[in-house]
């Protein structure tokens, strides 16, 4: 199977870096069936940033208001998904390099049977001009 990279909609929300503040969020959107394509957190300035890519963002946005969140704007983000090699990633870092768009932030793994997955950011003026090197939909 050939690589794919879409564009996908995310929002961020600041919490608090507390044990178990990651499982609560995930439980409540779980228990109000917000199928995530990706989700990620680390720690900001004394909290934790976390992001989310959902498959509905309507559906996301319903459970935020239920769960008192602000999800703030929303944003772009690159998935990208293919099969696993040494050195997936590069022709993409390089089509990016070359365009001279920087990549802001990235996340890959590997995810097993042979296929891996990365969800990756660039500046929000360099999104459209970075579809189009990568033909991203």
């Amino acid at each position: 199977m050939a690589d794919t990279i879409r564009k996908a909609d995310y929002f961020s929300i600041k919490v608090s870096n507390r044990p178990g503040e990651g499982a609560r969020l995930l439980k409540a959107l779980r228990d109000e069936g917000v199928s995530l394509l990706a989700f990620t957190g680390f720690p900001d300035s004394g909290k934790a940033q976390v992001d989310f890519v959902p498959e509905n963002a309507a559906k996301l946005k319903k459970a935020a208001r239920k769960m008192k969140l602000d999800l703030g704007k929303k944003k772009t983000v690159f998935l990208l998904r293919g099969d696993d090699r040494v050195g997936a990633l590069v022709g993409v870092l390089e089509r990016l390099a070359a365009a001279r768009i920087n990549m802001t932030a990235m996340d890959a793994v590997s995810a097993g049977k042979g296929r891996y997955g990365a969800v990756f950011w660039v500046k929000p003026q360099a999104v459209a001009k970075a579809a189009k090197v990568l033909g991203a939909r």
